[in-house]
């Protein structure tokens, strides 16, 4: 793309960015990413760790605008022969097109590989409309090259997705849960705002968790990390990963990469019987949210898995004075853990026509729908009602 002033350049992988260039243009605090998933170091280390690469079907394609020489907009991007590890559910759009004849993949994926958190995707530091909408249009201009059937953005913000769907682009709405603080000052405050009922349960949750069975939890971040939390951490994310993908995402390597680049955003909470940890977290700290990622244990227990991923991040969030935590994917027990329903947004370029009128057909009926479902999901909350 070139017009005067303004050029596109496809970048084939994250290291060909320098991290100044590609942190420079993220929504940053004191000159720190936001959301801690959007640090140049952490697409650095999937793609390093062999995680996300051309090999597993992840291959970077990253998008940056420039002006005169000056970088001005950047889109992260894949190229992926598959949808797996997105969160947004494609494989109905893909085994339709295909059993009507057509080639589904390539598809060309703006996202945090194996990562459901929203977060911009379209990275204008000026706000300048018409680099976002170079940056949809440059998406699109790359798919026809690369005959790729579309443009996924998931998990963007419900504004980013306004926006592209004023530029064409199809907006479709799903649910998450998260947990919003309200200035607590202690778990116990937190309680108050529940019913007596849920109250009581949560209470006998967290007893039965740790109480029960003698159990002490420990927060670990920044330099306290060693190699030997990731060694028994990495233990909890494979019973977990074969169990819910039949092959982990993450490789041993990705996690002492990332501990070694972003040790002050990253927060284990290992479950310990007597020196033992049987159980662990992994949490990634924003500039106002705690970010639950991946879980797992070595031994069963009641309400374990409860205690550390939704109420020892809630008490962290407190003491941090965290305004949110986000716990992941789908999952409505997270409902009466106090996480309320959320609606998440992602937009779909389609290149066919045939393609795109059902799947906006589709998107049209779901999100009506999803709509729908987040009203009844509202009445559930555990909160005192009036």
């Amino acid at each position: 793309m070139s017009d005067a002033e303004l050029t596109a350049t496809i970048h084939p992988s994250t290291a060909s960015i320098p991290a100044a260039t590609w942190n420079g243009l993220v929504p940053s605090t004191s000159g720190k990413p936001d959301n801690p998933f959007l640090d140049h170091a952490f697409f650095l280390a999937l793609e390093q760790s062999g995680s996300a690469n051309a090999r597993t079907g992840w291959q970077p394609q990253h998008l940056l605008l420039e002006r005169d020489g000056i970088p001005v907009a950047l889109m992260p991007l894949f190229l992926k022969s598959h949808s797996q590890g997105e969160y947004v559910f494609d494989h109905a759009w893909a085994d339709a097109y295909q059993r009507a004849g057509g080639e589904y993949y390539p598809k060309l994926q703006c996202s945090v590989p194996f990562t459901p958190v929203t977060a911009p995707k379209l990275w204008v530091p000026s706000g300048d409309p018409a680099l976002r909408r170079a940056l949809l249009t440059t998406a699109e201009t790359l798919a026809q090259q690369r005959n790729a059937s579309s443009v996924h953005a998931t998990f963007v913000p419900e504004e980013e997705a306004e926006f592209a769907e004023e530029t064409g682009w199809l907006h479709r709405v799903d649910t998450q849960y998260h947990w919003h603080n309200q200035d607590f000052s202690s778990f116990e405050d937190y309680l108050a705002t529940l019913s007596s009922r849920h109250r009581k349960v949560t209470r006998r949750e967290r007893r039965d968790a740790l109480g029960e069975e003698g159990l002490s939890v420990e927060w670990i971040t920044g330099s306290d990390i060693k190699e030997h939390h990731w060694d028994e951490f990495f233990a909890f994310y494979q019973d977990t990963g074969s169990r819910k993908w039949g092959r982990p995402y993450l490789n041993r390597s990705f996690f002492s990469l990332l501990s070694a680049a972003m040790a002050d955003r990253v927060v284990l909470m290992f479950a310990y019987d007597g020196g033992r940890p049987i159980a662990g977290t992994l949490n990634l700290l924003g500039h106002d949210t705690l970010y639950g990622r991946y879980w797992g244990a070595v031994r069963d227990v009641p309400f374990l898995h409860f205690e550390l991923c939704y109420y020892q991040a809630i008490d962290f969030a407190i003491a941090h004075k965290l305004r949110t935590v986000e716990a992941g994917a789908q999952g409505e027990h997270k409902l009466a853990r106090g996480y309320v329903p959320t609606p998440t947004h992602s937009v779909h370029w389609i290149g066919h026509p045939g393609l795109r009128n059902a799947v906006a057909d589709y998107l049209e009926h779901e999100r009506a729908s999803v709509a729908h479902d987040q009203d009844m999901l509202d009445g559930f909350t555990p909160f005192k009602k009036g």
